[in-house]
């Protein structure tokens, strides 16, 4: 029988990656759920960032157990992802929502796809720590909540949702080209399918808008 293989840095770069997206996700979460209407509203978001807290700690875990220190594997990844955070902070709860179901459903729809790259337990892990299908449903209700309240904020919201796409994009490409170890794992073999990857992307982001009611 053979010896498992040992995950190599692309592995570390990737879960850097995913761990620092968690700690950003539980800080923006948690500061816009003082943007809620009211308690009730306030309470699920900060119940939300409270799972992304524990996400961010199982990836830690795994990193210091590959002997990688946590913080050495997502300092790459800090100017990109709070560049991203800081070109689309949310003005009001209607953009808070939007962009928790735009944004991260985009950002979960990327790394389902490159997670065939990644051997056992990471594969398993990646794929556990992705948003769970409720926080989609609680955004997408909220957001045709405020279309029904005023139909004028579906074109502000449509016109945001493409804003957060392109913001996200333009992040990604810099990640990409400065982190050729994780390019080189997304495309490794046949696991991942690249030239589909994108145009996958955007057919899901499409079907998304149409379920909330939004113009792609």
């Amino acid at each position: 029988m053979s010896a498992p293989t040992t995950p190599g840095p692309a592995v570390a770069d990737l879960l850097g990656l995913v761990a620092f997206g968690e700690l950003l996700a539980f800080e923006r979460m948690a500061a816009d759920a003082r943007l809620a209407p009211d308690l009730h509203r306030r309470a699920a978001l900060s119940q939300m960032a409270a799972a992304e807290i524990g996400n961010y700690r199982r990836l830690a875990d795994r990193l210091t157990a590959l002997g990688v220190p946590p913080e050495e594997a997502m300092t790459p990844y800090v100017q990109p992802l709070q560049a991203y955070h800081d070109s689309t902070e949310p003005r009001d709860w209607a953009e808070v929502v939007t962009k928790a179901y735009v944004g991260d459903a985009i950002t979960d729809d990327f790394l389902r796809e490159i997670a065939d790259a990644l051997d056992e337990p990471d594969r398993a892990l990646v794929l556990d720590v992705l948003h769970d299908s409720r926080y989609a449903e609680f955004a997408v209700a909220e957001i045709r909540v405020a279309v029904a309240d005023d139909p004028r904020v579906a074109g502000r919201l449509s016109m945001w949702a493409r804003r957060l796409v392109g913001e996200a994009l333009s992040q990604a490409g810099r990640v990409a080209a400065e982190r050729a170890a994780l390019t080189a794992l997304i495309a490794r073999g046949d696991r991942v399918d690249v030239p589909g990857l994108f145009g996958r992307l955007t057919a899901a982001h499409t079907a998304r808008m149409a379920v909330a009611g939004l113009n792609n």
